[in-house]
């Protein structure tokens, strides 16, 4: 069962990309996803703004947050994130946030390097001819892609 969220996704045309690449990928292999319905931009900016340093350490909470709370609701044995697969996150923080919400929600979360596989799911999405991210999501990600001072 997968969650999809993605409140710190910035502009909302790369919100629906990404949204649009989920669902079709989800009919492929035959899994279940369940769609965040709110577009909560402005709150993820506004518990950023002026802690721009730090702005990843929110994101990762409140996305780990939102699926610890819907495993919860769901009766789900643990809960992980995708996150967990890129090369560019920071494991050690959200492996530790991770357990920390699940000792507040009461769901495990489930801590594995899925960067092992990195390549060999980069090839399968071309393959698939899936639509391919180049930033996090965030405003200031994007900025850091196309800001050349």
């Amino acid at each position: 069962m997968g969650f999809f969220c993605g409140n710190n996704i910035h502009p909302y045309s790369e919100f629906l990309k990404r949204k649009k690449t989920m669902q079709s990928y989800s009919e492929m292999v035959g899994l279940n996803v369940i769609f965040q319905k709110e577009y909560e931009m402005e709150k993820f900016l506004q518990n950023v703004v002026f802690r721009e340093s730090n702005r990843c350490l929110y994101c990762y909470h409140d996305r780990l947050k939102a699926t610890a709370h819907f495993a919860k609701r769901g009766r789900f044995d643990f809960f992980t994130t995708s996150l967990l697969y890129s090369k560019f996150q920071k494991h050690e923080q959200i492996k530790s946030i991770g357990h920390e919400i699940e000792k507040v929600v009461g769901v495990p979360f489930y801590y594995e390097d899925f960067r092992t596989g990195w390549k060999e799911g980069i090839l399968e999405s071309k393959q698939l001819g899936l639509y391919r991210q180049q930033y996090c999501g965030c405003i200031y990600s994007e900025k850091e892609r196309f800001f050349q001072p």
